[in-house]
């Protein structure tokens, strides 16, 4: 009998030290991989650098090296270097010391986007589409990083600007300020008993300035709630739980984060009492409302809390964080994916299965899996949050996607400012008039886009070149691709609803800020719209959730 127990002790210490050798060994063999890869870069890099025909940048070429190895990963993977970290820091927290104004960087100049009204660029009187080409006394098209980062300065500094409007060179001195970015630009109350609330980022301030909001609505009157999420990008993960949290009991959970590291496996509940976790509410998304806002989004629609309206989010189901690298940088790098309480992942695109150009895979309607809410109704996975109310004039298809990417609608919009006057926001209206004239607009400017369809046919044509084929098929591809461009014509009429929206909206800032903008949104704004008719139908909205 002893032998038996004692033969049976053996085996599974046995069993153990052959589990511990071979990890050891499958670590060592990992860790010596990793060792005579950096060897071999770092012998590349030092012989490139004292060896190649022209002079090179050490920086400039261990920065691509660095790109050129994250860009196959997904693309919120990213190396952060000083400046970057600085922003991010920035974006964090919602303060900053500048121009007050967002601007995008070109190849030789930066144009100015929005200035934010009473800051340092409003108040010199820069205005959107204003194309900087000078700061001080530095070219931007000769500054090699980006020259975005020289609008920035200690407070009370002053900076000299040269900038293009409609083809005339100004100059203009600013003093720069402290920048205060709400992450609640604007609430309201509508109708005498609706709260609406735009939450248009994710930094340390939002659980503050919502739970505010949402407090003083309440004291006005408000016994129903809109929760605006349409265009909000995300950010710190934190305070999308603590949003949820206003509205849920304490101790519900709301997202859980799955890796292969198991320190990154975890659960994130709510800790606080809510403010008010009866009040009827409706939660506005649209296809870029991503990552901590469909975390607030899925959260609350699979705990049904909220009605969801809009139209389907973006699609990001990846939690980053950022780790310290030495001389100040940083990787950000993807650690986990989140799932919502009911237990679904609504990553879109799968970056780590792609197609034969390279490109990530968009996961197919077909594939998403059924999961249920707290109440029972079913929600799938794999494209975003999708609404429960779907609203046309919400959706971002493929054609207004490439307007936007484009810059069609903002140059349109510029254009439109300097050659019309608008006194009154409240009887602005978009005509069909004034649609037409945006298509002569487009056409003057040339403005094309390739559609996935033409991608895979011109990689067919390609293919073809090979198989000698070409002289056969070329008459036949030339007019299949006369039919693609009618087809693309007519996706601009048929949404052109959609389209119009967004040119009134880029044209309100324009004129009235983004106060303008939204207090017209609330008495014109389909969503908003939608969102009022279904809280202000009890029946339909018990139906909706239950």
């Amino acid at each position: 009998m002893k032998k038996i127990i004692k033969r049976r002790l053996i085996l599974p210490v046995l069993a153990a030290g052959i589990l511990f050798s071979t990890t050891a060994f499958s670590l060592r063999s990992d860790f010596f991989e990793i060792a005579k890869q950096i060897e071999i870069f770092t012998t590349l890099f030092k012989e490139l650098n004292m060896n190649y025909v022209d002079e090179v940048t050490p920086a400039i070429l261990m920065d691509k090296a660095i790109k050129g190895m994250l860009e196959d990963l997904d693309p919120y993977t990213v190396y952060w270097n000083e400046q970057a970290v600085e922003d991010a820091r920035i974006n964090n927290s919602g303060v900053y010391t500048g121009i007050g104004a967002t601007a995008r960087s070109e190849k030789d100049k930066i144009v100015v986007v929005e200035p934010y009204k009473d800051y340092p660029a409003d108040k010199a009187g820069l205005k959107a589409g204003d194309e900087i080409v000078k700061i001080g006394s530095v070219r931007i098209s000769d500054f090699e990083n980006d020259a975005g980062e020289l609008l920035k300065g200690t407070p009370g500094s002053t900076v000299e600007l040269t900038y293009i409007r409609q083809g005339k060179t100004n100059t203009v001195t600013l003093t720069r300020g402290a920048v205060d970015v709400k992450a609640v630009p604007f609430y309201k109350l509508l109708d005498n008993n609706i709260g609406y609330i735009v939450l248009s980022a994710f930094n340390s301030k939002t659980t503050i300035e919502t739970r505010a909001a949402l407090q003083d609505l309440k004291e006005q009157g408000a016994t129903k709630i809109i929760l605006d999420l349409r265009g909000n990008p995300g950010g710190l993960l934190n305070e999308a739980i603590n949003v949820v949290n206003l509205f849920v009991d304490k101790g519900e959970v709301i997202t859980t984060t799955k890796s292969v590291i198991e320190k990154y496996n975890k659960t994130y509940k709510t800790l606080n009492d809510p403010v008010d976790k009866e009040i009827p509410l409706a939660v506005l998304v649209n296809g870029r409302s991503a990552s901590a806002s469909e975390i607030v989004s899925g959260g609350l629609q699979d705990l049904d809390r909220a009605v969801v309206v809009g139209a389907r989010s973006f699609g990001k189901g990846l939690v980053q964080r950022p780790k310290k690298l030495t001389y100040g940088t940083q990787l950000k790098v993807t650690i986990s994916r989140y799932y919502t309480p009911s237990g679904r992942c609504i990553q879109a695109l799968d970056y780590w299965n792609r197609d034969e150009n390279g490109d990530p895979i968009r996961v197919d309607a077909k594939e998403y899996n059924k999961f249920t809410t707290k109440g029972g109704r079913t929600v799938y996975d794999g494209g975003g949050i999708l609404p429960d109310i779907e609203v046309e004039t919400a959706v971002f298809s493929p054609i207004t996607t490439a307007l936007l990417k484009d810059n069609a609608i903002f140059d349109y919009a510029t254009q439109y400012y300097y050659s019309h006057q608008l006194t009154d926001w409240k009887n602005f209206k978009f005509s069909d008039g004034d649609f037409q004239d945006f298509l002569k607009f487009l056409k003057q400017n040339n403005f094309t886009y390739e559609t996935q369809t033409e991608k895979e046919f011109a990689e067919a044509l390609r293919r073809s070149e090979d198989d000698d084929l070409s002289e056969e098929i070329a008459a036949s591809y030339n007019a299949l691709m006369a039919t693609v461009d009618k087809a693309k014509d007519k996706a601009l009429l048929n949404k052109k609803e959609e389209i119009k929206w967004l040119i009134s909206d880029e044209i309100l800032k324009r004129y009235f800020y983004r106060e303008g903008l939204y207090n017209y949104q609330v008495t014109h704004n389909p969503e908003i719209k939608a969102a009022i008719d279904v809280l202000n139908d009890e029946s339909r909205y018990a139906r909706i959730l239950k």
